[in-house]
């Protein structure tokens, strides 16, 4: 059963007012933001929790799966580190955003703006750039094809290689002279289930620095 952190408000953020889950860091609450039948980029627009047209999608790449965030997550300083650590690149930040979730399932969704459980079962390690966003892939919660994936060893290759390409691809555009998108690693459920922890961790420490910050 989902669970919100502030009952009195009439619409929750879904960054901040809806709880990563009980069961993290292997069951998620996801929030979606985007279907593989979307040809704008949509975003959470941070300040008001509202879905923003981000961009259109230049070309006509779709994103094959699920798409959003996960809540009460940040991609920063630990998230960061991690991600330095393993590819050996001492001078990469976070992206500045919640960590991103791909959700596979067999069922046709219409629209983002929604939330979705889903369980955890590796990742890609992504940078653009100097900055780490990390691509977390899950599947959704009693899914009757995708559901029993455990691990990113189980999911088919076809599935993967089509995740890859979209996100190597994604940010192209006819004025972009060079991608600096790259996927340095993918990596299974341990590591995913690590860089979470850090994500909730970074964004405790980000609500820390706002409070600390705010005027008394």
């Amino acid at each position: 059963m989902l669970k919100h952190s502030n009952p009195t408000q009439f619409r929750f953020h879904p960054w901040h007012g809806l709880a990563l889950g009980e069961h993290s860091p292997k069951i998620l609450n996801c929030y979606v933001e985007m279907v593989p039948t979307d040809t704008l980029k949509y975003e959470l627009d941070k300040v008001t929790g509202l879905l923003k047209v981000d961009r259109p999608q230049k070309y006509s790449s779709l994103c094959p799966s699920l798409y959003g965030m996960l809540p009460q997550t940040y991609a920063g300083e630990k998230v960061a580190k991690f991600c330095a650590e393993k590819c050996g690149r001492p001078n990469l930040i976070g992206d500045g955003d919640p960590l991103d979730i791909c959700i596979l399932t067999e069922n046709v969704i219409a629209h983002g703006d929604i939330i979705v459980r889903a369980i955890q079962i590796g990742g890609f390690r992504l940078l653009d750039g100097e900055e780490v966003d990390d691509k977390i892939i899950g599947v959704m919660v009693d899914d009757l094809l995708y559901g029993n994936f455990k691990d990113i060893a189980d999911c088919p290759q076809s599935v993967i290689e089509r995740l890859r390409h979209y996100f190597l691809t994604y940010k192209d555009s006819p004025d972009r002279k060079s991608c600096k998108v790259e996927i340095v690693a993918t990596y299974g459920r341990e590591e995913a289930q690590e860089i979470i922890k850090l994500g909730a961790l970074d964004y405790k420490s980000l609500l820390k620095a706002a409070t600390d910050n705010f005027p008394p």
